[in-house]
């Protein structure tokens, strides 16, 4: 089996934990104190706290850039960015309908206050809505 997975380094693993919760959804598949697994209505994504040993891997807060857009794919992209604001994210592009070659694709995004980027679509571009 073959698996891409996500892992973000974040300044505070339990802030984080509690924040995606609250503004993803998010439930907890582990957590070793500083490292912790969750999913988004079945999707995994992990958590790092930044490890002052290690200054070659920090958080895009500490950093002050990213380079790495988080893609989320829901049945409700309005509702996700919506809530994720609510929960104090930053405004990114507003959700709208866009062409593609898919078919119509609703998409808009925000940064956490991690510094991570997302961009929260109604549907993804490896599985085509049907009709």
């Amino acid at each position: 089996m073959t698996a891409i997975s996500v892992m973000l380094i974040v300044p505070d693993a339990e802030a984080a934990i509690g924040w995606y919760s609250t503004a993803l959804g998010a439930t907890q598949l582990w957590n070793l104190g500083g490292v912790a697994g969750l999913e988004v209505d079945g999707a995994p994504v992990f958590l790092h706290e930044v490890n002052p040993d290690n200054p070659t891997e920090t958080s895009p807060d500490r950093a002050g850039v990213t380079s790495t857009r988080i893609e989320l794919f829901v049945d409700d992209p309005d509702g996700v960015v919506e809530r994720a604001i609510a929960a104090g994210a930053t405004p990114g592009s507003p959700v709208q309908d866009r062409q593609t070659p898919w078919g119509n694709h609703r998409q808009g995004g925000f940064t956490d206050p991690f510094g991570h980027r997302w961009s929260v679509g109604d549907h993804s571009p490896l599985r085509p809505a049907s009709g």
